[in-house]
């Protein structure tokens, strides 16, 4: 089944051109069925690059998905058109009173900054807080996942000596949860970030389980039953081409980076950088999505009831 993009959405072309199932919201309120409606809060810079990312992994999926766009409410981008931003986003309080199925929180590049300085944290955490009667499973990636681990739980993260960039081996902790099925015993995941999240803290408390983690870059993807939520710390979600976009970027500008980690063949710039995650990565939200199909209600008004 397809994912209900508007038209006008760039991502709407790209993903129809790759083979992805794509349908207009007026050809899917034809069809019989319940969409799951399923939030993005986009925090990155890159706007449409972002959008279509996830877009991708959930509208690969047999259900049929109902994609919504959403900002904070007082931040405005400086990266992405004023006009896709009008066309496309809501601001968070417009939506606060309607209810997802699922809703994806994305990264930010503020890892520098502590969390209380960051100047939408206020709203963030209304956001956070509204979750858990508002929407039935909600994924925070990166950024996202550590502000959302560190609001309910007070886990903190901690700044690295230096970047945690490349392709990193990780392990499967739990081979049986429903979200990792399908999975290998380990596999690829691209790293970039400047902060960590360490075992021993999560491990602290009972509420959470590590899923993925690795012996490099420590704990990837994280189960907290308690607030119907995942936190993933590294990017599946990330394109071929991202960590090399991040690389030419740091580069160009004069930036201290080394060459992303087991990206390259032989790690030779030079040489086109091969996928080794992709698979991995649609199983991931493959089957997220799956399991809010399963326990979500078909009552959408009955979410966090």
């Amino acid at each position: 089944m397809p994912i209900t993009l508007p038209e006008t959405l760039p991502a709407y072309d790209v993903l129809r051109n790759e083979g992805v199932m794509v349908m207009s919201p007026e050809r899917a309120a034809r069809q019989d069925i319940r969409p799951l409606r399923i939030g993005l809060l986009n925090l990155m810079p890159k706007k449409i690059q972002t959008e279509n990312q996830f877009a991708r992994l959930i509208g690969a999926t047999p259900l049929q998905i109902d994609l919504h766009l959403i900002r904070m409410t007082e931040h405005q981008t400086r990266n992405t058109a004023a006009e896709h931003m009008e066309t496309f986003y809501r601001p968070f309080q417009d939506v606060k009173d309607e209810k997802f199925d699922g809703l994806i929180i994305t990264g930010a590049p503020i890892e520098h900054l502590a969390f209380e300085e960051v100047t939408y944290w206020d709203e963030l955490c209304e956001v956070f807080d509204w979750t858990q009667t508002h929407v039935q499973s909600t994924f925070g990636v990166c950024w996202g996942g550590m502000a959302m681990i560190n609001h309910f739980h007070g886990v903190e993260k901690h700044m690295l000596a230096k970047k945690a960039f490349g392709c990193f081996r990780h392990r499967n902790l739990a081979p049986t949860s429903p979200y990792l099925r399908g999975f290998s015993d380990d596999f690829v995941i691209p790293v970039s970030r400047w902060t960590e999240m360490r075992q021993a803290e999560i491990d602290a408390r009972p509420a959470l389980r590590t899923l993925l983690g690795s012996e490099e870059v420590g704990p990837c993807l994280v189960e907290d039953p308690g607030h119907r939520a995942l936190y993933i710390f590294n990017h599946f979600e990330y394109d071929s081409g991202t960590l090399k976009q991040e690389y030419d970027r740091d580069v160009a500008n004069g930036t201290p980076i080394n060459v992303p980690l087991n990206y390259y063949p032989d790690d030779n710039p030079a040489m086109p950088p091969l996928n080794r995650w992709r698979s991995h990565a649609h199983l991931l939200y493959g089957n997220w999505i799956n399991e809010i199909y399963q326990s979500t209600p078909y009552e959408i008004a009955e979410i966090g009831t």
